[in-house]
């Protein structure tokens, strides 16, 4: 038997950056992106949500990675594979269909994120005994919201900068996009030598998946599971809406609504004040949840995730396009986020509890993706027909179903509270 934990300190690091540097490029970056290359708000929101499906359905998929080869040699394929994407994206964006071919980059990229993540989280889970699993649960969170800042911040600044210097968005998105796929090859050859092979043990190799159906028909016949799921699905109504176009408001023209900052100036606000304020959301609201329990704070975090938006609002409403006005906003939609996500994740993780607990964790986090793609897809629509004043009022307004059905979910009072949470 191979011992576990070993190496724990380099491969998880490297392991979770690798997980979130994709889907941050593949999610949020490609927003910008597109955005500063002159496709329209109603094409952005609607061809980029759908990046969100392979997230959605890789339940389907996931089984399949424990019957055929290791989770190690899926992760490293997958993270190959979204290397060269990416510097495909980099070499058809000079081309005269790019929107189309970077697309399709994009979901072949989307694809092998998605099963990226059920490889590493599985690895994880074989790799580490229990109280490590717990012990660098902080770490992997800490690398993963990293690997944003690099994304949304970094990359974005860089572009930016090539921007500025060349006169010529289409080459300084296409220089940026070739170095994240060089990035991501680095990380590649990085998760091949760090991480050992734990898997090569005959103990390990008995575990296969078994009763593929039985799993999602145990999932859906859980107590109150319809609520739950309708929970899951309208919690970020609002903010799968504003995460599409808070972008295209910061950039685009006054003429139009927008505030006019730069790729640069909103690549350093959202990407490093805006990640550092999420961090610390994540942190506190888990600090507290784990103090407290769910139930003391679930109702504040909803509203911490949607009162923020109001602020956006008020940008659009007033055209305040004021610098502090503009980081204040950020500053509380990020922090709020972060404060909101951590008692949401808690939440999938009680409805995972019981048996076949990592697939049911994987179909609950795939519902939590479907309730960002279905709104994403039309809400670069409902911007043009509302205009960013009237669309920010009605993201305020999203924040209504989740506030009514939390009367009506059930989760124990205490549970997420240090000490009475089940880890069997």
């Amino acid at each position: 038997m191979i011992q576990k934990n070993k190496w724990a300190w380099a491969w998880v690091p490297i392991l979770y950056f690798t997980q979130g540097l994709p889907y941050v490029m593949i999610v949020t970056v490609s927003v910008i992106m597109y955005k500063k290359l002159g496709i329209s708000n109603a094409d952005i929101g609607l061809y980029t949500s759908w990046l969100y499906l392979p997230w959605v359905i890789k339940p389907l998929w996931s089984p399949f990675l424990d019957l055929i080869g290791t989770k190690r040699n899926w992760f490293l394929l997958m993270q190959l594979i979204i290397a060269l994407a990416f510097l495909g994206v980099g070499l058809l964006l000079p081309t005269n269909i790019f929107f189309v071919t970077t697309l399709a980059c994009f979901w072949m990229a989307a694809f092998a994120s998605a099963t990226n993540d059920i490889a590493a989280d599985g690895y994880y889970m074989i790799g580490l005994t229990q109280e490590k699993q717990s012990f660098f649960v902080g770490v992997r969170s800490t690398f993963y919201k990293l690997a944003n800042v690099t994304g949304q911040g970094l990359l974005v600044i860089m572009a930016g900068f090539l921007e500025n210097h060349y006169g010529d968005n289409t080459k300084a998105w296409s220089m940026t996009m070739l170095a994240a796929g060089v990035l991501m090859l680095v990380l590649t050859i990085s998760n091949f030598f760090a991480t050992p092979k734990y898997e090569s043990s005959d103990a390990i190799e008995k575990q296969k998946a078994t009763g593929f159906f039985e799993v999602f028909k145990s999932f859906f016949t859980k107590p109150n599971i319809g609520i739950a799921l309708a929970f899951i699905l309208f919690f970020r109504l609002g903010e799968s809406q504003l995460v599409k176009m808070a972008s295209p408001f910061l950039l685009d023209s006054k003429e139009v609504g927008g505030l006019a900052y730069s790729t640069a100036e909103v690549g350093t606000i959202y990407g490093t004040i805006g990640v550092i304020m999420l961090t610390i959301g994540g942190i506190l609201g888990g600090i507290l949840i784990s103090r407290d329990g769910l139930k003391k704070w679930m109702f504040p975090m909803v509203l911490s995730l949607n009162i923020p938006n109001a602020f956006y609002a008020f940008l659009a409403i007033t055209k305040t396009s004021s610098l502090a006005a503009v980081i204040t906003t950020v500053v509380l939609e990020q922090f709020g986020y972060g404060f909101a996500i951590a008692g949401f994740m808690v939440f999938l993780i009680f409805v995972a509890e019981g048996m076949s607990k990592t697939s049911h964790y994987a179909i609950a986090t795939g519902f939590m993706a479907l309730g960002m793609m279905l709104p994403g897809l039309v809400s670069g629509y409902i911007q043009e027909w509302l205009g960013y004043d009237g669309f920010f009022v009605w993201v305020v307004l999203a924040a209504i179903p989740s506030l009514l059905l939390l009367k009506y979910i059930k989760y124990p009072a205490d549970y997420g509270k240090k000490g009475t949470t089940n880890d069997d």
